[in-house]
């Protein structure tokens, strides 16, 4: 069945101004433009819209959502399985975070007693969910399944204590590549710092660290922007290269 653009907003419950901006930036082209200079799409076009509007709906941006559709080993069978796991760990990412508020209600009235670690469990979780989303799919390639699994497991059961811990070290890791930028000496005291603080903050998660590794994460840092935004963001300017070349020094 054929569709024009008003059809498929309709049919999908989207607007036809997203169809034409999916069409501009070369996401979702229509099948064919006829002769009255219609947009007309095919069901190949449903199919990938679909696609489209389930990886929205677990928040990937849309760069990131033409990269996997454009991917030459792209799977539509098994990127509706990854979709539907996402969903399955969403799904228990909520379902962790109410039953996390129902106990702590209950704490609050005196019914039980929640430990401090109990008290932010969801929200590694719900960290643990969001980082699963947005970098899973490249992480478990470079390191695989079972690395990925082990480092997850390992911040799940992170103190309260280490959880706080290894928020002050990335916070101070930002400001001192803020500060190094100023005056880049990959000799200096505090380049060597920056390298302390990058390998004590992935230690917490870390099964195992081994410098090859910590090369390798910094590779992908600069290879996918959305790690460089990561940092970029955090320090409001351009670090990660900075961030690289430092690991790269220390890590001979």
């Amino acid at each position: 069945m054929k569709y024009t653009i008003k059809k498929l907003a309709e049919l999908a419950g989207i607007s036809t101004r997203t169809l034409r901006y999916y069409d501009q930036i070369d996401l979702l082209k229509p099948n064919e433009i006829n002769k009255s200079n219609y947009r007309i799409y095919d069901e190949k076009n449903v199919d990938t819209l679909q696609q489209i509007m389930y990886y929205r709906a677990l928040n990937f941006p849309l760069g990131k959502i033409k990269q996997l559709l454009n991917d030459p080993n792209f799977s539509r069978l098994q990127a509706l399985e990854d979709q539907r796991q996402m969903l399955l760990d969403k799904q228990i990412e909520i379902e962790t975070l109410l039953t996390n508020i129902d106990q702590t209600i209950k704490d609050y009235q005196g019914e039980i007693t929640m430990t401090d670690t109990e008290k932010f469990q969801a929200f590694k979780q719900q960290q643990l969910s969001k980082n699963e989303t947005n970098y899973g799919t490249e992480i478990r390639k470079k390191y695989g399944e079972q690395t990925v699994q082990q480092s997850n497991q390992k911040f799940a059961n992170l103190s309260e204590n280490d959880f706080e811990t290894m928020k002050k070290i990335e916070a101070r890791l930002i400001a001192d590549l803020v500060e190094f930028k100023k005056q880049p000496d990959l000799d200096s005291a505090l380049a060597e710092k920056i390298y302390q603080a990058h390998k004590q903050w992935l230690e917490f998660t870390w099964p195992e660290y081994k410098p090859a590794a910590h090369r390798g994460l910094v590779d992908m840092y600069l290879a996918d922007p959305r790690f460089a935004k990561y940092y970029n963001d955090k320090a409001q300017t351009d670090v990660v290269q900075l961030l690289h070349d430092v690991v790269y020094r220390y890590t001979k």
